[in-house]
């Protein structure tokens, strides 16, 4: 039998998302080494404000200032951490009430054992050495000694008396308050080739283009199916295709993106391979992009052979070949 390919993938991009006038105002707190919560309508204080009052779905707009100081309510321990996790080291996690609030916050404690924490026990915020207007700003909790043992849920001596600000430094604050934020996410995983997908990882690894031919409807797909998807039957015929092709539709790209290798104008096109039933999409160079148009006959560019793996990246791009345009009949049915 032959071996199937596997290789780890990594999906990733930068979310980003306006704050709004509530967050904003909480996430400018935290740059300002300042916790904000949000009064709702029955009187409760919530840190991070919510935007919307639960109960009449009002805009927050009563906001208040918390101490960095609290009460642990609920913990988890963490014995192996994982990426992007705040420790690289055995931690926990936990629900802190923060002395002047009355819902918990959840944020990372940095303790060595489990034995050093408890329900009850008293901590403070680390603040991270340089704050943007982040939650990370947040570095973690930290326990403050000598304060064990608080009532649950009283949040401590000095509640709803949070420490004074400089009223000049946060009129300053005020004109550059934290108005987006950029979270960068991503997702690893092991991705497994079928046997028929393995096959063309392979033959590109070979310099060929290989499909797959349904023994029902003689249709050829490239990539590969595992079976045909308009009847179902299982693909075994491995059919070599041509490379060259034909655009069949195309995208003019003008809009630049962070991780882009070209510069725009560029064009996107799924090229119909000569013996195959179904477009891949890929890149068109080799001609201003206003030039190009449905018809145009191309052809594969492949990189140096030095540099192919078992990817569809081993073409570099496509370009014109000098052939006339394709009859719009010869593609038609395949848009």
């Amino acid at each position: 039998m032959t071996r199937t390919l596997s290789a780890p993938v990594t999906v990733a991009f930068d979310y980003t998302r306006s704050t709004g006038p509530v967050l904003g105002r909480f996430l400018t707190g935290l740059r300002d080494a300042t916790l904000v919560g949000g009064r709702t309508s029955e009187g409760q204080v919530v840190v991070p404000p919510p935007e919307f009052d639960p109960v009449t779905h009002a805009a927050i707009e009563d906001f208040v200032e918390v101490a960095p100081t609290g009460t642990v309510t609920s913990w988890t321990w963490v014995p192996e951490p994982v990426k992007g996790q705040p420790f690289d080291r055995p931690f926990a996690f936990a629900l802190v009430t923060l002395d002047g609030a009355d819902a918990p916050l959840l944020h990372a404690l940095d303790v060595s054992s489990p034995d050093q924490v408890s329900t009850g026990m008293r901590v403070q915020v680390r603040w991270a050495a340089e704050r943007v207007g982040a939650i990370t700003d947040i570095a973690c909790f930290e326990p403050v000694a000598g304060l064990d043992g608080v009532e649950d849920g009283a949040g401590g001596p000095d509640r709803a008396r949070p420490q004074p600000r400089d009223e000049a430094a946060t009129e300053q604050s005020r004109s550059t308050d934290v108005t987006g934020v950029v979270t960068p996410v991503s997702l690893d995983y092991q991705y497994a080739a079928s046997p028929e997908e393995s096959a063309f990882y392979r033959g590109l690894n070979e310099g060929r283009i290989v499909g797959q031919r349904c023994p029902a409807c003689q249709k050829v797909y490239v990539p590969p199916r595992s079976a045909c998807p308009a009847d179902g039957t299982p693909t075994a015929e491995e059919v070599e295709v041509a490379q060259t092709g034909t655009i069949t539709t195309f995208c003019i790209v003008n809009v630049p993106f962070l991780g882009q290798k070209i510069t725009p104008p560029y064009v996107s096109a799924y090229v119909l391979l000569d013996g195959a039933d179904i477009a891949v999409l890929h890149l068109i160079l080799g001609v201003p992009a206003d030039e190009v148009r449905m018809g145009m006959r191309v052809k594969a560019v492949w990189k140096p052979r030095e540099e192919w793996t078992y990817s569809l990246e081993n073409i570099d791009h496509f370009e014109p070949t000098g052939e006339p345009d394709a009859d719009y009949e010869s593609y038609r049915h395949h848009l």
